[in-house]
């Protein structure tokens, strides 16, 4: 039953994309419109077989993920260290607290240009925006996580005499797991965004800079050819969390049955 109803979804999922496919074909025929304004799928295939031939669509992607990944890892690791710390101290949080609402309130949009000028338009600034996209989500699920552990477990182990060390391993860490990842799959596709941001304010390799060199060309295609593989980059990372979220929390469906 549950191979029918993986099969039946994954059917559903590719009729609904060549579905996509079709009516954004349909619509470029029928509008007749300038391939600098509505280009047929066609048209960005042909664009994205010429970007991957010569090299420049790899040699882009590879820089936006490697932005991307550093990113991700900084801002998910100094938020998990940061969340954790807060979720221990209510008197940290009350100090960090206003800074840390402060930030979000402040459109990401508006801070990556005054990262580029402060830090050059470098991968530093990049890696350093992606780190900040990813930071919020993360911390907030972190302290979430590690909060709604229950007293009475706490109590448990402490009169077993566990050590912190046991306490963080075996009772903390795998409670707190589940939110933890949730948060990450946010901060995953959120760090796409961050990268790009950086690049189309700054730069002069990457995805975001296709994408400012085919709006200044008109190249259309190149635009599409640029998004998608964002795209495809976004939807990646965020299946590596949730495939790394099936190993981890193996152990929940076990203890269910």
């Amino acid at each position: 039953m549950t191979k029918r109803l993986s099969s039946a979804r994954y059917w559903l999922g590719l009729a609904s994309l060549l579905g996509g496919l079709l009516l954004w074909w349909v619509v470029a025929r029928i509008a007749n419109l300038p391939a600098f304004i509505l280009p047929s799928p066609t048209d960005v295939w042909s664009r994205f077989l010429s970007a991957a031939l010569d090299g420049s669509l790899l040699f882009n992607t590879g820089v936006t993920l490697v932005e991307i990944l550093l990113g991700l890892f900084s801002g998910a690791g100094l938020a998990t260290l940061l969340g954790y710390l807060i979720a221990k101290s209510r008197m940290l949080e009350r100090v960090l607290s206003p800074y840390l609402v402060a930030s979000q309130a402040v459109p990401l949009v508006a801070i990556a240009p005054l990262l580029v000028i402060w830090f050059g338009p470098g991968m530093f600034s990049k890696v350093l925006i992606c780190a900040l996209i990813v930071f919020f989500p993360v911390l907030v699920n972190t302290v979430v996580g590690v909060r709604a552990v229950p007293p009475a477990l706490h109590d448990l182990m402490q009169s077993l005499h566990a050590t912190r060390g046991q306490i963080i391993a075996k009772l903390e860490v795998p409670a707190a797991l589940p939110v933890f990842l949730g948060g990450l799959r946010i901060g995953a596709t959120l760090s796409v965004i961050g990268a790009v941001v950086g690049e189309l304010v700054g730069s002069d390799q990457g995805l975001g800079f296709l994408i400012n060199v085919g709006r200044g060309q008109y190249d259309t295609a190149l635009v599409f050819v640029a998004m998608f593989t964002l795209i495809v980059l976004a939807l990646c990372l965020y299946g590596a969390v949730a495939w790394a979220e099936r190993k981890l929390l193996a152990w929940q469906e076990i203890v269910q049955q």
